[in-house]
């Protein structure tokens, strides 16, 4: 049976540790090995993690030698010996099935495979946001049709606290080893841009906890959590067909910022808009041209700007219409 290396960062999360911690001990899945790394961590959150190992021979404490979120997961993993890898965040919580069922699912699909899932955000602050619902939601709808590949530039379709992968895969994708920001979104599209099957099982995999004082709440990086940048750039790097006419869709705030990301890559593309006091006036250097022109154009590569839910569901129906196909002819940037 193959073991699970479970990488764990820690940093002053002590409040939320040991129900954390429980819920790993508690796993169905037992065949597994806790790398649990300190990362200077001010409170008790050292004492609980050694208290824990004194119980738990599974348990391996570390204390990060050069601080940071990154070098925590890069040294937790360098002192791994699972053939399965996976991450977990201090202050969240496992399903007891989680690890059984994401390696059963491996096993089902082996090497070159990528197990994720369903995630569910609770808080001991009060009622979770409906954007975290909706996430939520979503997350289980891609699990339930695998489309992670036609959905990976909505949001992120791989949550950081939600994969398996054998360890010869996530060296090949490149590991925790790339320093681009941030980096749980950027391994994501990594994973996804590798020749890699992702298997998305329809079930809750993991608890996050919503608290006022998570990183991506209060880092000033995580302030504008659309990640254009990063987003267009793999989009040029993989996706990108230069035979193809190259479009956008929307020109509100979202479609100016893209664009603006875009035109660092080629000021070559067709943008489309439907508001009329918009349409044949230039922004950026571009004329704006009426949406219905989709219609006249031959296989174009259309990235979508536009935020509104019902306006999105709009535009797909009618580029399905012309049998356009995501994540093939277009793609939802939000």
């Amino acid at each position: 049976m193959n073991c699970i290396s479970i990488i764990l960062p820690v940093k002053n999360t002590a409040i939320y540790l040991e129900a954390c911690l429980d819920s790993i001990v508690a796993q169905d899945f037992t065949h597994w090995e806790l790398i649990a790394v300190d990362d200077a961590s001010s409170d008790h959150s050292l004492s609980l993690l050694q208290k824990y190992a004194q119980r738990d021979t599974r348990i391996h404490v570390l204390s990060n030698p050069n601080p940071g979120l990154l070098e925590a997961l890069r040294f937790g993993y360098s002192k791994s010996t699972g053939t399965l890898i996976h991450r977990m965040d201090s202050d969240d919580i496992m399903p007891t099935n989680k690890l059984q069922l994401m390696h059963n699912a491996w096993q089902e699909n082996g090497m070159g495979s990528l197990i994720t899932g369903g995630t569910e955000y609770f808080s001991d602050h009060g009622e979770v946001g409906d954007g975290f619902k909706r996430y939520d939601a979503w997350l289980m709808e891609v699990a339930k049709k695998q489309s992670h590949r036609a959905e990976m530039y909505r949001e992120c379709v791989i949550p950081s606290n939600c994969w398996l992968v054998h360890r010869e895969d996530f060296d090949a994708v490149g590991g925790f080893e790339p320093a681009t920001f941030p980096e749980d979104y950027d391994l994501c599209l990594r994973f996804i841009t590798h020749p890699l099957t992702i298997v998305g099982i329809p079930n809750v995999l993991h608890f996050w906890r919503d608290r006022p004082d998570r990183i991506s709440r209060n880092w000033e990086e995580y302030r504008d959590n659309r990640f254009f940048e990063l987003k267009v750039d793999y989009f040029f790097r993989f996706q990108r067909d230069l035979q193809r006419p190259l479009v956008v869709w929307g020109a509100g705030k979202n479609g100016k910022d893209l664009v603006k990301c875009i035109q660092q890559h080629t000021h070559e593309l067709i943008w489309l808009c439907e508001n009329e006091k918009k349409i044949g006036k230039d922004i950026y250097g571009i004329r704006l041209v009426d949406s219905r022109a989709i219609k006249a154009l031959t296989q174009p590569q259309l990235i979508i700007a536009v935020a509104g839910p019902n306006d999105q569901n709009d535009i797909e129906v009618q580029l399905k219409a012309l049998n356009l196909s995501a994540g093939e002819d277009y793609w939802f940037f939000s």
